[in-house]
This record gives structure tokens, C-alpha cells and sequence, in this order.
């Protein structure tokens, strides 16, 4: 709703790149946030958050780690935003680019700092009233994720823009800054070992990830070219911010319980293959419950969600009852493909050596991200085809 909101804005309105800058931003950033807060979860449940001094400095090298990866990966992302753009549009002035790496960077550093803090301290408060942080840390970390960074973007860029005609020269300055703590941030997270590893290791599965959501940002941006379709721009982080907190509650739930029960590479028999992706649901275990859980609560989620977006008017036009059908079935798609994958890559990721909560969320959030709004772009596409868009 947030969105709808900004893109009136006049950077938005000069800058359609900035439509394929936001998934991708949001998407890597709430992958930064849900693998710390799954991995501090599982370091929580698993006894190696107990003595003071490997507590802290397990966080500070996990802060720092982050901080790392949002610099580098905020770059990125605004680099591949501008060819993207310049793919779809055939132009992009060289201000442009340096516009779209500021505020990319200066909204993924900021959000990623106040995120990271308040992270800690719900993982923290969570351990000592009795709660499983699994079930709490990746959700708020995925919504809170999205909302300050994509508020920090909105506003970095306004601010920025403003300032290109008359003092570009901020915005090269802003980038220098940035990329000059790029040393600090390596050499206080390569303190800790577990930090340490995910310096050399972490970044695969985050910059596979934003690709992906990228795809989905040329998606979504085409279709707001389209005054009829420009009415999905409300519901897109809706379909997506869902699926995206069921899949990373299931994800670290099941790495936690991995972690506990097995070693590195040893995982159960049937889980070694995924032949079956719908095994997932049946079962005695409690992952097979949960996962029914998650399922169960898609449908009335996005009913509250769209009941919201009703009543503040955040879309262009009205939900139909057609649409609300179609909406739906994108969504119970959307959450029962996750679950079942996310069942099937966690296992085999363990097979393999590697860590599920660095590795499996920002697949598995991408991946949520890229069908959720394929799903929804189907949804009104068909509800243009058929005459019905008028009342979505």
C-alpha cells in the first residue's frame, strides 16, 4: 500500500527503472534479514548463543557480515536494475545510474542497520521468555524488512533527485563513502568463524536470488505500463510478503530441527530425494504439521490483506468476486509450491554439507517472488481479457 503511495512521486514517474530497482532491493534485503535471523534462531535453540563472549561476538560478526553483503549486493542490485532498464527501455543517462546506486545503497545500508539491531533484540527477548525464535524472527524480519527499506528507497531517491540538477556531486561522494567501509565491515566480520565462512561462501545463493526477483521487477514493471493493469502494484508485495513469511517460518524451522538431531551431511532416508514433493504434508513429524499449518493460514492471511487494501483504498480499483477467486487460487499455488520445495531443497542442502539458513531462504523467497507475481500478473490479465478488470 506503501507502493502506491510512492510511485506518484515524481522520481518514479522520471525513473521506470526504479520499479525494477524495488523487487530486487526488497527481495535481497529481506533474504540479509531472514538468513540472520534463522541463523541466530538456530544458534539460540542449539545452545551456542549461552556464554556472553561467543554471544557477542557471534552477533557483531553477523551485523557486520550483513552490512558487508548490503553494500556490495546494494550496488548490484541497482547495476542490474539499470541494464535491465536500459534493455527494456533502450536509454539510461549515465546520472540515472548513479542515482539508482545511491539510494539503492544508502537504502539497503540504513535499513540493514537499524534491521539488524532490532533483530538481535527480538531474537534475544524471544530466548528469554521461553519463545522459539524460529517462530517470530523470520516473519518480522521479512515484514519490517520490506517496510523500512522500501520507505528508506522512496525517500533516498526523492531526495537524491532533487539534488542531481544542482549538487551531483553528493551522490558520487555518497557511493565513495560507502564502498570506503567496505575494508571496516570484512575485518570485523572475519573475527568470528561462522562469519568468517559466510564471507567466502554466502554470496552465491543472495546474488542468485536477486537476479530472480529482478525478473520479476521487469514483470511487474510492464505491467504497470498498462493503466488497466496498474491497479497490481497494491497487491503485489501482498501475494509475495505472505508467501515469502510462511516459507522462511518452515525453512528455519526445519534447519533448527536438522541441526539438532543430525550431523552435516546425515539427514533421513526418505528425505535424501524428493521424489515425492508433497510429502512434505504427510507425516507424523512436527515439520509435516506445521507445513499444514502454513497452508491453512494462506487463505484467511490474504483475505485480511485484501480486506485492508479495500478499505484504504490502496488499489486502483475494486476487488470483484472473480478476482478475489482468482487471487486466492494465485495465492494457495503460490504457498503449496513453496512448502513443498522448500521441504525438498532444505533436506537436500543439509545432504550436500551446507547450511539451510544461509542458503535456502533466498532461493526459496526469490523463487516465491518471482511465481507470486507471475501468479497475479495471469490473474489480471485474465480479468482484462474477459472485461472484468474495472472491478478488481
Amino acid at each position: 500500500m506503501l507502493f502506491n503511495v510512492f510511485q506518484t512521486w515524481e522520481v518514479f514517474m522520471d525513473m521506470v527503472e526504479l520499479f525494477i530497482l524495488v523487487p530486487a532491493v526488497l527481495g535481497m534485503k529481506g533474504n540479509l534479514e531472514m538468513t540472520l535471523a534463522s541463523r541466530l534462531s538456530t544458534a539460540v535453540n542449539t545452545g551456542k548463543m549461552e556464554p556472553g563472549r561467543e554471544k557477542w561476538m557471534l552477533i557483531v560478526g553477523n551485523l557486520a557480515l550483513k552490512q558487508l553483503q548490503a553494500t556490495v549486493l546494494g550496488l548490484l542490485a541497482s547495476l542490474i536494475a539499470a541494464v535491465l532498464g536500459w534493455m527494456v527501455e533502450g536509454n539510461l543517462p549515465f546520472n540515472c545510474i548513479v542515482l539508482l546506486c545511491s539510494a539503492s545503497v544508502s537504502a539497503a545500508f540504513m535499513a540493514s542497520l537499524l534491521q539488524g539491531i532490532f533483530m538481535v533484540g527480538v531474537i534475544i527477548g524471544s530466548k528469554r521468555m521461553g519463545i522459539n525464535p524460529d517462530n517470530v524472527a523470520t516473519p518480522i524480519a521479512a515484514s519490517f524488512g520490506n517496510l523500512i527499506t522500501l520507505t528508506f528507497l522512496a525517500f533516498f531517491s526523492q531526495w537524491y533527485y532533487s539534488l542531481m540538477g544542482l549538487y551531483p556531486f553528493v551522490l558520487y561522494l555518497v557511493n565513495l563513502l560507502y564502498i570506503c567501509l567496505i575494508p571496516v565491515w570484512v575485518a570485523i566480520s572475519s573475527k568470528h568463524p561462522a562469519s568468517h565462512i559466510l564471507l567466502r561462501t554466502g554470496w552465491e545463493p543472495i546474488i542468485t536470488a536477486m537476479v530472480i526477483s529482478s525478473i520479476g521487477g521487469i514483470i511487474l514493471e510492464k505491467m504497470m505500463s498498462d493503466p488497466n493493469l496498474a491497479g497490481i502494484i497494491a497487491y503485489a508485495p501482498v501475494i509475495n510478503g505472505l508467501g515469502g513469511n510462511l516459507i522462511s517460518i518452515q525453512s528455519s524451522r526445519i534447519s533448527t530441527n536438522l541441526h539438532l538431531n543430525h550431523s552435516p551431511g546425515d539427514v533421513p532416508v526418505d528425505r535424501r530425494c524428493c521424489y515425492n514433493p508433497f510429502h512434505a504434508f504427510f507425516g507424523p513429524g512436527a515439520n509435516h504439521r506445521s507445513a499444514k499449518v502454513m497452508l491453512v493460514l494462506g487463505v484467511p492471511g490474504q483475505l485480511i490483506f485484501m480486506l485492508s487494501i479495500h478499505l484504504t483504498k490502496g488499489g486502483h480499483t475494486w476487488p470483484s468476486p472473480l478476482f478475489m477467486v482468482l487471487f486466492l487460487s494465485a495465492s494457495l499455488i503460490q504457498v503449496v509450491f513453496l512448502l513443498c520445495i522448500t521441504d525438498c531443497i532444505v533436506h537436500c542442502l543439509w545432504w550436500r554439507g551446507k547450511d539451510p539458513d544461509s542458503y535456502s531462504i533466498p532461493y526459496l523467497t526469490a523463487l516465491g517472488d518471482l511465481l507470486g507475481t507471475s501468479l497475479l500478473s495471469l490473474a489480471f490479465f485474465m480479468l482484462w481479457c474477459i472485461g472484468d478488470s474495472g472491478n478488481v
